[in-house]
This record gives C-alpha cells, sequence and structure tokens, in this order.
C-alpha cells in the first residue's frame, strides 16, 4: 500500500486512490457529529449557492455552513459541533458547506474513493482502509480555509498513516491537547467564543469516539457523505 501526504486544495487535485480529505477543525468532526446525534444523512455542498438550492428541493432540509469560521447567514447551523441541537437535525437531511473540509472532497475528481478524516474516527478510518486494501491511499490535511497548514491536520494525516504502518505517534494524546497552543489557539480567545467555542476544541480532538466512516458517494440528488 503506498500512502502519500497531501495539502490544501491543489493537494486534494492531486489525490488517487483511496482519498481521505482530512479536516479536524471542524468540518469532518462536525459531520461524525451530525450522525451520531441523529441526522438521517448528510450531504457536502461545494458552494452557498448550491446549499441554498436545497431549500426549493427539501423545504425540510438542514443548512449547516461556514466560511472564515462564520455561520453563513440564513444557514441554520455553523459549522461548531457543540452548537448542534439533536432535536432540531433528527431524522432530517443535512446540507454542509465550508471553506476547507467540503472543498477538497469536490475537488479530489482523481481519487477512486473518497472518505473523510478527523481525530473523532481516525481509528475507524485506518480500520476500513486496512479492510479495503487500495494500492494508494492520499492522505490530503485540508488545512485553513484549504490555503495554508494546519498543524491538526497535518498531526490526524501521521496519525493515520501510523496506524496503517504500525508506527504510532509517540505521545500522541499530549500533542492533541498542545494543540491549544498552536492550531486551536483560536477556540481560547475569550471574545470569539461565539463562533469558536472551546468546547469545539474538545469536541474534535476526542480521538476514536466513533466506530463508522463517512464514505462520499453520488446519488441520483448529488453528494452524500454515507455512514458505513
Amino acid at each position: 500500500m503506498e500512502i502519500k501526504i497531501f495539502h490544501l486544495i491543489e493537494g486534494a487535485k492531486q489525490a488517487e486512490g483511496l482519498a481521505v480529505i482530512i479536516d479536524v477543525f471542524r468540518a469532518f468532526s462536525m459531520e461524525c457529529y451530525l450522525y451520531a446525534l441523529g441526522a438521517r444523512e448528510v450531504r457536502p455542498a461545494g458552494s452557498i449557492e448550491e446549499t441554498f438550492a436545497w431549500r426549493e428541493k427539501d423545504p425540510e432540509c438542514i443548512l449547516v455552513g461556514e466560511r472564515h469560521g462564520i455561520k453563513i447567514n440564513g444557514c441554520d447551523l455553523g459549522n461548531s459541533p457543540s452548537s448542534i441541537d439533536p432535536e432540531m437535525i433528527r431524522g432530517k437531511r443535512i446540507i454542509h458547506t465550508t471553506s476547507a473540509g467540503t472543498q477538497g472532497i469536490v475537488n479530489a475528481a482523481c481519487a477512486d474513493e473518497i472518505i473523510t478524516g478527523s481525530f473523532v474516527n481516525a481509528g475507524a478510518i485506518a480500520e476500513y482502509i486496512r479492510q479495503v486494501s487500495p494500492g494508494k491511499v492520499s492522505l490530503v490535511c485540508m488545512g485553513k480555509e484549504g490555503l495554508a497548514i494546519a498543524e491538526e491536520d497535518e498531526l490526524c494525516a501521521e496519525y493515520i498513516r501510523g496506524l496503517l504502518t504500525g508506527t504510532d505517534v509517540q505521545d500522541i494524546d499530549e500533542k492533541l491537547k498542545a494543540l491549544r497552543t498552536g492550531g486551536g489557539r483560536h477556540f481560547f480567545n475569550p471574545d470569539n467564543q461565539e463562533v469558536f467555542p472551546e468546547k469545539d476544541f474538545w469536541m474534535c480532538i476526542d480521538r476514536d469516539q466513533f466506530d463508522f466512516i463517512l464514505r462520499i458517494e453520488r446519488d441520483g440528488e448529488g453528494l452524500i457523505a454515507k455512514r458505513i
């Protein structure tokens, strides 16, 4: 199994084989929590226009979206897992658009298969990849808005690669906690808790919490992140 790590939007375009599109803070942690809290289905959308177009097709759908971390005006929820109201999303179709994670999905056109990547289900991701046993694995770190490296995504890629190769990342939990003064420091800014609440940080580094993966498929209505 050939495992390569790619970076940002350009990296997504280069991904081959089975691509794991990684966005720890917060897109693909968010999607796992949405399913765990009762969503019927989650559909990634690349653009804001595509997101709002779903309201015409399904007035009952829930729109979840951010740009620059801030909830898109008119969406029901931002990209904050701690803001999820289970009563709001239970049994509902979720349309999800973000600055980085969902952009990686729509740009990974050369990949044979796409799954999402985060710490909350990293162990399940590695187990799925071992079962599928693809010739090539592309770990794509989406970073900040797909344009700048983010250490949490790099660490997640190293962690998944370590699980696959048997070379575990040393002191992974200490490195995760250390993100509070690095890639996750914005979650501890008291002036910005409305956009980046501290609880989101802890929810997103809660390693191997879920035993499912999200595989991107396409059906008659578009892309869907299918819980496997």
